[in-house]
């Protein structure tokens, strides 16, 4: 079982992201020059981080995504899906199981 869309939302918070970015879609979290994500339609929380694609190689040493790519109009801090007909950009997603998990990933990742 993965975590929740909220539960990852109050991780981030307490590993030093600070929140910008609001919709019924997403909650943008920005700590430093790194940009992340959290998608509230992921009810299981399968897909509730949602990080940039040019992190991907960088993340993959600490956690292995659990879907190739997410696109949402939301997520304007990532780039655009050229694949896609309308104007919607993507990024990498990811799900974890618990919230000791989760901190060591963003230590790890966004140093």
């Amino acid at each position: 079982m993965y975590l929740r869309p909220d539960e990852v939302a109050r991780v981030l918070e307490t590993s030093g992201f600070e929140r910008d970015y609001i919709d019924d879609k997403a909650y943008g979290y920005r700590r430093g020059e790194y940009y992340v994500y959290v998608n509230r339609e992921a009810r299981f929380g399968r897909t509730a981080l949602v990080i940039h694609p040019a992190m991907k190689e960088r993340s993959e040493r600490f956690a292995e995504p659990t879907a190739s790519f997410r696109s949402s109009d939301a997520y304007k801090n990532f780039p655009l899906d050229v694949s896609s007909e309308n104007e919607t950009y993507y990024g990498i997603c990811h799900g974890f199981s618990s919230r000791q998990i989760l901190a060591s990933y963003l230590d790890n990742v966004f140093r």
